[in-house]
């Protein structure tokens, strides 16, 4: 009967991690011991180049974002300029929930 423990004891802890191995849930998001200053930057780097910006994008950028469909799209459109993006709420052009869905991916730049 202890046999059965100690097998079931060593078994257990394996088939539990098998899902998580395979679903590379096991592996740190940054290295262990690494600079954290540093381990994010590569993203934030890129991330700029990937921001819609408000002032002057067109209803075809504009609509793919998360709940902006051709009519907010043009109401965007409409209401520029803008001076921060979160004027988007405060001219009531979308709602907050969509808003909070696309406040990463968009910027209002001044020229």
């Amino acid at each position: 009967m202890r046999i059965h423990a100690l097998i079931l004891g060593l078994i257990l802890p394996v088939l539990a991690a098998v899902p998580a191995i395979g679903q590379g849930t096991m592996a740190p998001a940054t290295a262990p011991g690494g600079n954290p200053s540093t381990a994010g930057t590569a993203p934030a780097a890129t991330k700029p180049a990937e921001l819609i910006d408000i002032n002057t994008a067109t209803k075809e950028q504009l609509e793919p974002l998360k709940g902006i469909g051709p009519v907010r799209a043009a109401a965007i459109i409409k209401g520029r300029p803008y001076k921060g993006k979160d004027e988007l709420v405060e001219k009531k052009i979308v709602p907050k929930n969509v808003y909070n869905d696309i406040k990463d991916k968009i910027i209002a730049k001044q020229n």
